[in-house]
């Protein structure tokens, strides 16, 4: 069932953003036995049992069952989990992928979403073997590289002369004038079903991390981690919650105090006013968790570090290992420590900063 975080009122598992209240929603249901559950898949299908979908209705093209690599980063090691490796590039896929699914089973053949870039991509390569037209809503300021892709995928861009809330802005007023289905992956709930496989993963491959730091904008990565351990904590598959740090871009935050700098770079997770921020706040409550602010040189120096350990990454991925460095420095992660790093982004979809 959907049930909203505001209200606690309860929907059939349709597609469906929000509460009659404006609340939103989370999916909920009880599950019995990780392990036991498990399919014998080596991608994302192997968690069916555990996503809100049936197996009739599935997308051709399926997130893959990324790698963790571990290294030492000072006193700690970092566990690198590579979602880069997705189809289009980017975890988004993990969300598209169970979005689509429901689209498919509901027989919605239209839709409309906004984004940076990397959900648009993500929606354009899911929809095109699904049949559905995606008119993807974008800035200006997308990068060209992005873009081209896009347009190769055949989505209908519609570009909007303003910042990312414009775009979510100008997308919903759009949805609601032509009558066609809005996929915000703020506002899915079954986007995050299919973030919290990520959780599922990290289980399965390196146990669970003491840490997790994942950038957040929007939240999708950040709930989706929340909810994928809460649930293998509820199946009484693990005693306790890592602790979850939010890691967002400095002038654009939502969670941490508000600075004066504005990180352009981790254009990703420029997103001031995210409309989940109830519920990020109580994954940080439940986890003791906290919130870093990173600015752009601290985010640059980042990326470079990974460029020379291997990791073709964007920018905004970087973000987690400048956090990393400021929690270690400052004593709030202890020596000894194993966390968790998601890189959410490809650098092969752009020039700069490769």
């Amino acid at each position: 069932m959907l049930v909203c975080s505001r209200c606690g009122r309860e929907y059939p598992e349709t597609f469906r953003l929000t509460c009659d209240c404006g609340g939103t929603l989370l999916v909920r249901r009880n599950h019995f036995s990780f392990f036991g559950s498990l399919l014998s898949y080596l991608d994302m299908r192997r968690y069916l049992n555990f996503l809100p979908v049936g197996g009739n209705y599935l997308p051709p093209a399926v997130p893959a069952i990324t790698p963790t690599a571990a290294l030492q980063i000072g006193p700690v090691v970092g566990l690198f989990k590579l979602e880069y490796l997705h189809p289009s590039g980017s975890f988004k896929d993990r969300g598209t992928y169970v979005t689509v699914a429901k689209l498919m089973e509901e027989g919605i053949r239209e839709v409309v979403l906004d984004s940076s870039g990397n959900a648009a991509l993500s929606m354009a390569l899911y929809s095109l073997p699904a049949g559905i037209t995606a008119h993807l809503f974008v800035s200006y300021n997308t990068m060209p590289e992005k873009l081209s892709l896009l347009e190769r995928l055949g989505a209908v861009l519609h570009f909007v002369d303003g910042d990312r809330m414009k775009v979510h802005e100008m997308a919903v007023e759009f949805a609601e004038r032509e009558g066609i289905t809005y996929v915000s992956h703020w506002l899915n709930p079954y986007f995050i079903e299919g973030t919290k496989t990520v959780a599922f993963e990290t289980y399965e491959q390196v146990g669970v991390p003491d840490y997790v730091l994942a950038p957040a904008g929007s939240g999708t990565l950040f709930l989706g981690l929340w909810k994928g351990f809460t649930e293998l904590r509820d199946m009484g598959e693990i005693a306790e919650l890592p602790r979850l740090v939010a890691v967002q871009a400095g002038g654009y935050e939502s969670l941490c105090e508000r600075s004066g700098f504005l990180n352009t770079i981790a254009d990703g997770i420029a997103i001031p006013e995210p409309p989940r921020i109830d519920e990020m706040k109580r994954a940080i409550e439940e986890t003791n968790g906290l919130c870093v602010s990173i600015e752009g040189p601290e985010t640059v120096e980042a990326l470079d570090w990974l460029k020379r350990a291997g990791f073709l990454v964007e920018p905004t991925s970087a973000v987690v290992l400048a956090a990393l460095w400021k929690l270690v420095e400052s004593g709030e992660i202890p020596d000894g420590s194993r966390v968790l790093l998601p890189l959410t982004g490809s650098g092969l979809k752009l020039t700069e900063g490769i």
